[in-house]
Formats: C-alpha cells, sequence, structure tokens
C-alpha cells in the first residue's frame, strides 16, 4: 500500500525523465488523473492513457522532452502526508518568476496557482514544477 500517492507519481516522472524513457506506468486513481490534466494542460507531459496491466488499471504516461532534455527540470513535493501545507490567494507566490507553477488542491478541484489566484481561491499546495 502507497501512503503517498502523489510522492508517488512525481518520483516515477522523475526517475522515468532520469532514465530518458518515453513512457512511465503508475497506478490508476482519480487524484492521479486529475493531477495529469494538470501537468498535460501546462505543457509538462505530452499526454497518459488508461491501460490494463496484469489485471489491474494503469496509467501509461508518455514524457516529453525538447532537443533530448526533459521538459520538467524540477518536480517536487510541498504538501506531504506528514506536514500538510496550505495557501490563501493572497500568500500565493509565483514560482520561479512565473516560469514554473505551484498546482493545488482546491475546492474547486486540482488547479495551477495562476488559475486559483484567477478565480480567488487557496487550497493545499502538493507540488511545484519547474
Amino acid at each position: 500500500m502507497i501512503t503517498d500517492p502523489i510522492g508517488d507519481l512525481l518520483t516515477r516522472i522523475r526517475n522515468g525523465q532520469m532514465r530518458r524513457t518515453a513512457k512511465v506506468r503508475s497506478p490508476n486513481s482519480r487524484l492521479r488523473v486529475r493531477l495529469l490534466d494538470v501537468l498535460q494542460e501546462e505543457g509538462y507531459i505530452r499526454g497518459y492513457a488508461e491501460v490494463e496491466f496484469k489485471g489491474h488499471k494503469e496509467l501509461e504516461i508518455e514524457l516529453k522532452y525538447h532537443d533530448g532534455e526533459p521538459v520538467i527540470r524540477e518536480i517536487k513535493r510541498i504538501s506531504t502526508p506528514g506536514r500538510r501545507v496550505y495557501s490563501s490567494v493572497d500568500e500565493l507566490k509565483p514560482y520561479r518568476q512565473g516560469l514554473g507553477c505551484s498546482i493545488l488542491s482546491t475546492p474547486q478541484g486540482l488547479m495551477t496557482d495562476s488559475s486559483a489566484k484567477e478565480k480567488n481561491v487557496g487550497g493545499e499546495v502538493l507540488c511545484q514544477v519547474f
């Protein structure tokens, strides 16, 4: 059993990019799908697909590279199961002068920090991507 599914997903993506693989697999869950939707909208991954593997549903994530280098330079978990980090709209700061983004879990769903500011909602800061 995985106690931190988001941390597991981010680690699989990080490890896949270090090995320069085209695709990585991760167990399927609604939270992971929503996180991958945000990463795809922001252009950090090519896409993903739900596949059946040994009787279990998994997500096959297609990683994105530019000139042989991974598009995601840094991806890190902020809020962990042992230490939750929440942020109001006023406390949201641009990550890396706006070049990166923070992904938040809000009452209106998962979204980037810029979308959260537009919709005037705060929430739990799940991760930061650059």
